[in-house]
């Protein structure tokens, strides 16, 4: 049998399943899934490295389906191939065409987009919240170049998604870092959601496109089998990335789903044999023989590479770190950001162990990512302005066993917000450290002030992931030595980690070799008059309410909670000796720190809790005590706040 009759047949039998599958399922897109029939079987059954049984496998060539809703094609061709299943090596399954009945069921691992944590690992990142599928395989083409790893990574983008400006970020980004195993197909079927799309994504539009970036391109009808089997044959051995702009039939085989307006929608159970005898009759049309099974015959991958190392990351003492750093004279003279904390002991992880991977987003002199950079350069990546790629491949990354830190202005991380819940859903390891948080940032003003940040992050921590654990474990520290020693407990944390640093410099807190864990609260201040509640920059503020009050005979408990999700039960226990007065204070807007709080005392009924925060808009001033005055945040607004909460 010819090539092209094994795919047509092949590609005929699994657009029946997906047919089925969805009607069944009652959702999905059939639609977009059929369009990709020819493209998915020659992937799968053919031109990739990899091995059905294992898809675990190091070495294996990758698949990254950025058009997320188009996956029961994939589903249905790994049934096909005998692919395996399962949430770990430990718990294998292999997919059979009687499993595709289960998708989207709740107990079922055929999610209705690409997620690789509820037990599909064949796809390494969640995909569907379009665009963002492309800078997931640059991570992975990065991880592969990282391991001297021969292997391909494709990825399936759709044209309606294109118009996504975080596809052009990826586009850019790969072919500054010359990632010449990265093959994206660009379906070209013409059709959205509502309608048809715009010229602007048309075949010639795309290629030239992708031309202009740099990209080498070919175009090609993606359901002539053997023009698309030598295209594809070509990737990984082009001098650039290479890009397949395919044209593709909406509904392929099956008329009924061809129309405008069929996107996400399932046949109803009526249609379904019409339709099933509709793509049947593609085997006269295309004179394939109806009993036509030949396999045909899948790569598999060549040896596993040698193993990225295992176990928990040693970082060394906060001396060590800072000296390497060139800080010891900062340190010297109690005088230090936590930002350049956080970039010590970075580069310190680094050096440590080679799992450690920085990415950053043209701020790394002021992140002082740059640490690591001038360092270790083979390990650090340069995003440049575009923040939704940089999540993005940082979760493709981590996929491939790197423990990815990611740094930038924390108001710039806000950008991807939903490359970072993208990121999560797939459980990710990544580590996202925004610097330049909370109005003392002062004179640069609130375009660049993170002030959403702590109530976003810390509505993670409130999920569990499916594991038992926090589904994001965030921090913020009030001083360099709080900063070092959580960057590292942030590498030895399997799971999505943030923590958010400062711009100013301030006085060391807490001695070097202090300890710190996940939902931790420490102690800085005993008294009896009233618990002040505060973490990151606003500590040394709190710290400064406290000694005026001290002189005015009022005694304030200090206690820095510094971790979400928060342990209440230590900050409740200090403040019980404190007549239950608790004062909240926090440079960002409501619903972080003060939230917390509030809700664990609600739990109790024992307790008074009054919260400062940033109530207005901020904006530029000559110092932090300009911009705290302005919002209300001062030392002796704190004390006086207090002061009132006593009388």
């Amino acid at each position: 049998m010819s090539l092209s009759d094994s795919v047509n047949a092949k590609a005929i039998e699994s657009g029946k399943h997906v047919i089925t599958m969805t009607t069944q399922a009652g959702s999905g897109h059939p639609s977009s899934g059929l369009s990709l029939a020819h493209t998915v079987v020659l992937l799968l059954e053919k031109r990739m490295r990899y091995d059905p049984a294992n898809p675990w496998h190091a070495g294996s060539d990758r698949l990254v389906l950025s058009e997320g809703h188009a996956v029961p094609i994939v589903y249905a061709v790994y049934a096909d191939v005998g692919g395996v299943m399962g949430r770990s090596p430990d718990q294998p399954k292999t997919l059979t065409v009687e499993d595709l009945a289960d998708l989207r069921e709740l107990d079922s691992m055929l999610d209705g987009h690409p997620n690789p944590a509820e037990g599909f690992p064949f796809f390494d990142a969640a995909t569907g919240s379009l665009g963002q599928g492309l800078s997931v395989a640059a991570g992975l083409g990065l991880a592969a170049r990282l391991r001297g790893v021969d292997k391909t990574i494709f990825a399936i983008i759709g044209d309606g998604e294109s118009r996504e400006g975080q596809i052009w970020e990826a586009a850019d980004f790969i072919v500054d870092q010359r990632l010449t195993n990265i093959c994206a197909i660009l379906n070209c079927n013409g059709q959205g959601q509502a309608d048809v799309v715009s010229p602007q994504q048309s075949v010639e539009m795309l290629a030239a496109k992708m031309a202009a970036f740099g990209w080498e391109v070919t175009t090609v009808d993606g359901h002539d089998v053997e023009a698309l089997d030598a295209t594809l044959n070509r990737a990984g051995a082009t001098d650039k990335p290479l890009a397949v702009v395919i044209e593709t039939v909406k509904g392929w085989g099956a008329p009924v789903l061809q129309a405008k307006g069929n996107h996400g929608k399932p046949l109803k159970p009526d249609q379904v044999d019409g339709a099933l005898a509709d793509l049947d009759s593609m085997h006269d049309k295309l004179g394939i023989a109806r009993d036509a099974t030949d396999g045909l015959g899948i790569s598999r991958p060549p040896a596993e590479p040698a193993a990225l190392p295992a176990g928990a990351i040693e970082l060394p003492p906060f001396d060590e770190g800072i000296a390497d750093a060139g800080l010891a004279d900062a340190v010297a003279k109690n005088k230090l950001a936590t930002r350049r904390g956080y970039g010590a002991a970075l580069l310190a992880l680094g050096k440590a162990d080679e799992r450690i991977v920085s990415l950053d987003g043209d701020v790394s002199n002021s992140t002082f990512a740059e640490y690591f950079a001038k360092q270790l350069p083979d390990r650090f990546f340069e995003c440049k302005i575009a923040e939704q790629n940089m999540i993005s491949t940082a979760a493709g990354l981590a996929a491939a066993g790197y423990i990815p830190f990611v740094s930038s202005f924390a108001k710039f991380l806000a950008r991807a917000y939903d490359q970072v819940e993208m990121a999560n859903i797939s459980r990710a390891n990544v580590k996202l450290v925004g610097s330049h948080s909370g109005v003392s940032l002062a004179a640069d003003g609130p375009s660049q002030m993170g002030l959403l940040d702590v109530t976003y992050f810390r509505s993670f921590g409130s999920a569990d992931d499916g594991r038992g654990q926090p589904a994001c474990v965030s921090f913020q520290p009030a001083d360099s030595v709080a900063a070092y020693h959580l960057t590292g407990l942030m590498a030895n944390i399997d799971g999505m980690c943030y923590m958010r640093t400062h711009r100013p410099d301030v006085p060391l807190i807490y001695d070097k070799q202090a300890r710190f864990e996940i939902g931790g609260s420490n102690v800085l201040r005993d008294g009896d008059a009233i618990t002040l509640v505060s973490s990151g920059y606003m500590i040394t503020v709190v710290l400064k309410a406290a000694d005026a009050l001290a002189a005015d005979g009022i005694n304030c408990t200090v206690v820095d909670a510094y971790s979400f999700p928060m342990k209440a039960e230590p900050i409740l226990a200090a403040a019980a000796k404190t007549g239950g007065r608790i004062l909240t204070v926090e440079d960002n807007y409501g619903g972080g720190l003060g939230g917390a709080v509030a809700e664990a005392a609600a739990a109790s009924g024992q307790y008074t809790v009054q919260i400062m925060t940033c109530r207005r808009i901020p904006k530029s001033g000559n110092s932090p005590e300009d911009v705290l005055s302005l919002v209300g945040l001062t030392a002796e607004d704190i004390a006086n706040r207090v002061k009132a909460a006593l009388d």
